[in-house]
């Protein structure tokens, strides 16, 4: 059977990306370095993108999703997966001189500016990328463009419900270092969600998206919830008027039609976090 979704990169958000475009009736070919880590009914494909350049003389997809992982967080690594990765994928889709229908690049908030007193930004506010990896993303998401002009970037907040309880262990532990710090949160069924409603929602999708929650958070708010739930000490408070980092508004998703199941931490975390009472 020929795929019609090409999922570039099938880590934790990648394959639950491809499950879900899977249980839409979709076939779906993942390209990982491992293919055998590719979960069924998706199809691996075993390719380093950082070192080749992948055959897909035989693929013609209807979709593309870029959802790459670099590892560490370093200027190197994010060129060698986002740019130079990323680049070699998108010239095998050349190679085919099958125009996909649909495409998206998942990339991150990171790329947005950061401030006391965080006004509430969205798509039209300017980049202000604050270090080499954010340069290097922001960088990648020109490249997606001037690769597939009609695709779509869609840019996640901090992702959070797959593997990963540092969050969790850090209120568990009285870790938290600065609860007047402002975040941005999106539970990963969510966010795989919005990959796939931005490819198959009947209108055509805008160039660029904001992925997050309904509710930005003080992490000392977020903290004594979690705290309350797991029956730990309260961590110090939050004060609003000590607030810093950035604010992020989801209004232009939200208003394709794409709903959050988890519209807040509380939902999100209720289900990650059983009382230890």
């Amino acid at each position: 059977m020929t795929s019609d979704v090409l999922l570039v990169g099938c880590g934790d958000l990648g394959a639950a990306i491809g499950l879900r475009l899977a249980g839409l009736g979709h076939d779906v070919l993942a390209l990982r370095r491992n293919a055998g880590a590719v979960p069924p009914p998706l199809r691996g494909r075993a390719v380093d993108l950082t070192r080749e350049t992948p055959d897909l003389h035989d693929v013609r997809a209807r979709f593309v999703v870029v959802a790459l992982t670099a590892r560490p967080r370093t200027e190197d690594a994010y060129r060698a997966t986002y740019v130079d990765g990323m680049g070699r994928a998108l010239e095998a889709v050349a190679a085919t001189e099958h125009v996909p229908e649909r495409a998206v690049l998942v990339s991150s908030t990171a790329v947005h500016g950061a401030s006391q007193h965080p006004p509430l930004q969205d798509e039209s506010t300017p980049p202000a990328p604050k270090d080499g990896p954010a340069r290097t993303l922001l960088e990648a998401e020109r490249l997606f463009h001037d690769r597939l002009p009609h695709g779509t970037v869609l840019r996640f907040s901090g992702l959070y419900g797959g593997r990963s309880t540092r969050l969790l262990d850090k209120v568990r532990e009285g870790r938290i270092d600065d609860p007047h710090a402002w975040t941005n949160r999106i539970h990963r069924e969510d966010a795989a969600a919005a990959v796939a409603h931005l490819l198959t929602m009947e209108e055509e999708p805008e160039p660029l998206y904001v992925g997050t929650d309904d509710e930005p958070a003080q992490l000392g708010d977020v903290a004594s919830y979690l705290a309350d739930l797991l029956g730990v000490p309260t961590p110090p408070p939050a004060d609003p008027s000590a607030g810093h980092g950035k604010r992020l508004s989801n209004a232009r998703l939200r208003a394709t039609g794409w709903v959050p199941t988890m519209p807040t931490y509380r939902e999100g975390y209720a289900r990650l976090a059983p009382p230890e009472r």
